[in-house]
């Protein structure tokens, strides 16, 4: 089994890395201070053409693929939650997209997300439900050679910019989910102000309000009345990021322990002499070390499978994983700070505030056991 990089993965780990430290870190604290992520730092992902790496050069993307996205996620995360935030969430709308648009949707869609202009968005959950597509509400009743969509979504990154974003409706014509494709801000779209989270707080969520929303036939995505089968891969593709941004948290936190503790004075020495605190760091390199194996095959397994469901049961498992070990290694970092982790001048307690939100979101860890739990029991 051959783990070595290709040059072009190296080039675009290193860039990104060079770039996160030299333009994310200097101003992770304002980023999470203001509630906003500078479009200088979005133009500047975009200019290394951080936002196509995982689609085909045919529509606007340089077709490197998902372990090379994952690679470049990983290095932002390390450096801001927030910017990796959006970074991900990008590519769950637009993993969707690329995975059911026909060409036409593709040739709309695609080269504008892949340079950076446009920002996508993936529309699900509901004041009603999170995880069921049963209990969806909103619907899309057909007229003519259109759809006239109505209802709300809750919790929604990214919608307030510019951009394509995926909504699940029950159509009236299967009265199961479908998936359209709307563009942010049409007739009839509009959305709340930012929900205040516990962190990530540059990458607003928000509610979406849909009134009157008219779309063409053309807007559905996938095969009508599937709505499902596009959810899933949404959001199994959408893991990959996902696990890539509790990573490189992870990473970030791991290093700043080691810092702080070869750092913090204590009588003759530092804090690093101390057993508890060597195990505690030791804790922490054992999660990041089977995560990053784990996320970089789920991220293989994305570029390679052919196997939805099997692919589904794989992201599952390592979200589950991740995100669990992300909690677990910000809470060890924050043991290791004392009372300082507590304060919100210091790396970690940004980072356990983002960990939790991570295990929370796009399937919390339960969840996603029942979908390995169920695919396993009927092999």
């Amino acid at each position: 089994m051959d783990f070595k990089f290709t040059k072009e993965q190296e080039l675009i780990q290193k860039a990104a890395r060079e770039f996160a430290e030299k333009n994310i870190i200097p101003y992770s604290e304002q980023i999470e201070r203001e509630g906003k992520v500078p479009d200088e730092i979005l133009q500047g992902m975009a200019e290394l053409e951080l936002f196509g790496i995982a689609y085909p050069e045919e529509y606007g993307g340089t077709g490197a693929g998902y372990l090379s996205y994952v690679l470049a996620c990983e290095q932002i995360a390390r450096a801001n939650g927030s910017v990796s935030g959006l970074y991900s969430v990008h590519y769950l709308g637009t993993s969707s997209i690329a995975s059911f648009a026909t060409p036409e949707q593709k040739a709309k869609y695609l080269p504008k997300a892949g340079s950076g202009e446009w920002i996508s968005s993936f529309a699900f959950t509901e004041p009603s439900t999170g995880s069921d597509p049963k209990q969806i509400s909103t619907v899309a009743v057909k007229d003519g050679d259109d759809y006239i969509i109505n209802g709300v979504k809750r919790f929604i990154s990214a919608a307030y910019l510019p951009g394509p974003i995926v909504i699940f409706a029950n159509d009236s014509e299967t009265g199961v989910p479908t998936a359209f494709l709307v563009d942010k801000f049409c007739p009839g779209y509009t959305v709340s102000e930012p929900w205040k989270k516990i962190g990530i707080h540059g990458s607003k969520v928000v509610d979406v309000y849909l009134k009157d929303v008219r779309v063409p036939s053309s807007a559905v995505l996938g095969p009508k009345g599937k709505g499902y089968q596009v959810l899933l891969a949404g959001i199994s593709f959408g893991k990959v990021g996902m696990c890539a941004g509790s990573l490189g948290g992870m990473q970030a936190a791991l290093e700043a322990s080691i810092k702080y503790a070869k750092e913090k004075a204590h009588r003759d020495g530092t804090i690093a002499k101390f057993p508890t605190i060597q195990v505690a760091i030791a804790k922490m390199a054992e999660k990041v070390e089977a995560c990053r194996w784990l996320t970089y095959r789920l991220a293989w397994l994305a570029d390679n499978t052919t196997d939805l469901t099997a692919f589904a049961k794989q992201a599952a498992m390592t979200k589950a994983f991740v995100a669990e070990a992300g909690v677990d290694v910000s809470r060890l970092a924050v043991g290791v700070h004392g009372s300082y982790g507590l304060m919100e001048d210091y790396l970690v307690s940004t980072n356990y505030c983002n960990a939790i939100i991570s295990e929370q979101t796009e399937g919390v860890a339960d969840m996603q056991r029942l979908i390995t739990g169920g695919a396993l029991l009927k092999e």
